[in-house]
């Protein structure tokens, strides 16, 4: 018997507790929100008590068909209302979704599909090609269903079973959220795989539903806002956004194509107030046709992520009248898990000199634990210098479960009871945490540690510069070099001593890339820049002669 005596008698039970789920959250939006739009896309819109009852009759064929507890369920879906309803009609059964990353090739996907064990997957008409591809390097093949999208002629089905009528097998009567433990696993993500086979992971429900309302928190977001698929559902779940939609009774407006055209114009059509993307994103709408800006006449809040975006995009949305909140954070850590919180003064700024405050990473977010910047064998705090670099560490809720199957590497990755993220970074007087770059993507030149996102922010500053990347090059004096890549806005021209003479204004002799390469620049299925294979290319550019 315990002496505490708010220990005594006192005990957990149905009344007084419940394990947490953002499965909780589509429950409440159909009965509070009814009759609102849940998801618009094309011509058709579900409402809320709409989209409930289809979740739930996938749930229900899901089980008919035995699927349960630790089974995995794949989606290779566009941002359509098929895997939206993915995000809580899979979980309700006790399965995991595992939402494919759409631009990888056949191979990729058939290593996930083996890994995750996956027992059905659901794929969309547009991916035939890469999905038949890789079901034929499977031993072993999950039920196959098509998602047949009506507003997309593409592709070919690849099985006698679609979306539409597999979820018309289920009990209209179904209904399910007693989830008994909130640390079972929702949802499998698999991480890009640039240096190796992509690592599985894994999120439970406790951090599902807790970051989908710390993403709530951390954009303001009021009841039934109007959200824009600009990011796709696949990465991250979303950034968690499907959950965090269901919470507040919002509207997601579906979008296959991330294209300038069709952004602006269901932004003016539907009134969107909040979309997210990566910086490329933002950059492609900057450098839209003006007349596709013209209209857009009410607020509208971005969040982006995914790389440090420059300060001059960021400024240049602004003048858009387009709000920016900048997050940072990994697969590992739900999406965001940091977010630089305006502060009062900053408004007082110009909006160059305010952008450049808020391209810094910044604070944890509201429900994220701890976060900090230190040694990164010591695990020693570095000091609030904004000089000292060191790598990012956090812990909390908003920290995966582990890597499926990879029992060393969730423990190296969780060494010292910290998350290691692998981006370095500083930490400023005001705690606001600023990444320099990835461990791997620093450049050592002459024993001086060069910042290649420092360079790449002022590159993007030029006026006829539309996207730049800098990454090391082996040099055999100075160990490394910056070499940078840069893509040109349309129309412009630009020559190497051009570029060499506007860095030489802006930055430290030791930092001007000493090689130069224009043209378009590769991309992971994300929108982070490939610099692995931009290091590769490097390597056989000749060095600026002067």
């Amino acid at each position: 018997m315990t002496n505490n005596i708010y220990e005594q008698n006192l005990d957990q039970n149905a009344a007084n507790y419940a394990a947490l789920t953002p499965l909780s959250f589509l429950e409440r939006s159909a009965r509070v929100y009814p009759d609102t739009a849940a998801i618009i896309h094309g011509d058709t819109t579900y409402t809320w008590e709409q989209t409930y009852a289809r979740c739930c009759l996938l749930a229900s064929a899901l089980m008919k068909i035995g699927i349960g507890e630790g089974d995995t369920v794949s989606f290779m879906g566009a941002n359509t209302p098929e895997t939206f309803e993915a995000h809580f009609g899979v979980p309700m059964t006790g399965a995991v979704l595992n939402c494919l990353n759409v631009r990888l090739d056949a191979k990729a996907i058939a290593f996930i599909l083996q890994h995750a064990e996956t027992k059905v997957l659901f794929t969309d008409r547009e991916y035939s090609n890469t999905i038949r591809a890789a079901l034929e390097l499977l031993p072993s093949k999950p039920l196959v269903i098509d998602i047949d999208d009506p507003y997309y002629t593409g592709g070919e089905l690849l099985s006698d079973r679609n979306y539409e009528d597999f979820i018309a097998t289920g009990d209209t009567d179904y209904r399910c959220f007693k989830i008994a433990d909130e640390w079972a696993a929702i949802s499998l993500n698999y991480t890009s795989g640039t240096t190796g086979d992509p690592k599985g992971v894994v999120f439970h429900h406790r951090g599902a539903y807790l970051n989908a309302i710390s993403n709530v928190l951390c954009w303001n977001m009021a009841a039934k806002p109007v959200y824009l698929w600009t990011l796709p559902m696949f990465h991250c779940n979303g950034w968690c956004f499907p959950w965090s939609l269901a919470a507040v009774g919002g509207t997601s407006v579906c979008l296959r194509h991330v294209r300038d055209t069709e952004i602006f114009a269901a932004i003016k059509k539907h009134k969107v107030s909040h979309f997210c993307g990566a910086p490329v994103v933002l950059n492609t709408l900057v450098n839209a046709a003006a007349e596709l800006k013209e209209g857009v006449t009410h607020k509208v809040s971005a969040m982006t992520a995914g790389a440090a975006p420059p300060a001059a995009v960021i400024a240049n949305m602004e003048k858009m009248g387009v709000d920016v909140t900048h997050v940072y954070g990994l697969t590992e850590t739900y999406g965001p898990c940091v977010v630089c919180a305006p502060k009062d003064e900053w408004q007082e700024l110009d909006v160059y000199a305010r952008a450049e405050m808020l391209a810094r990473q910044g604070v944890r977010a509201p429900l994220q634990d701890e976060l900090m910047v230190a040694d990164p064998v010591t695990l020693e705090p570095v000091p609030k210098d904004g000089k000292t670099m060191g790598e990012i560490f956090m812990r909390g809720n908003l920290v995966m479960k582990g890597y499926l199957k990879n029992a060393k590497t969730t423990e190296a990755s969780f060494a010292g009871g910290w998350f290691h993220s692998g981006d370095l970074a500083v930490w400023h007087e005001d705690s606001y945490v600023q990444i320099k770059d990835r461990s791997k993507d620093i450049i050592i030149s002459g024993g001086e540690n060069i910042s290649s996102l420092e360079v790449e922010s002022v590159l993007f500053k030029h006026p006829k510069i539309l996207e730049a990347a800098v990454v090391a090059s082996s040099d055999e004096k100075w160990g490394e070099v910056p070499c940078a890549f840069v893509s040109l806005k349309a129309g412009q021209e630009m020559t190497v001593p051009e570029l060499i003479a506007y860095c030489r204004e802006e930055l430290a002799g030791f930092k001007i890339p000493k090689k130069v390469v224009f043209g378009p620049i590769e991309k992971t299925s994300t929108g982070k820049v490939q610099k692995y294979l931009l290091r590769e290319k490097a390597e056989t550019v000749e060095l600026i002669r002067k």
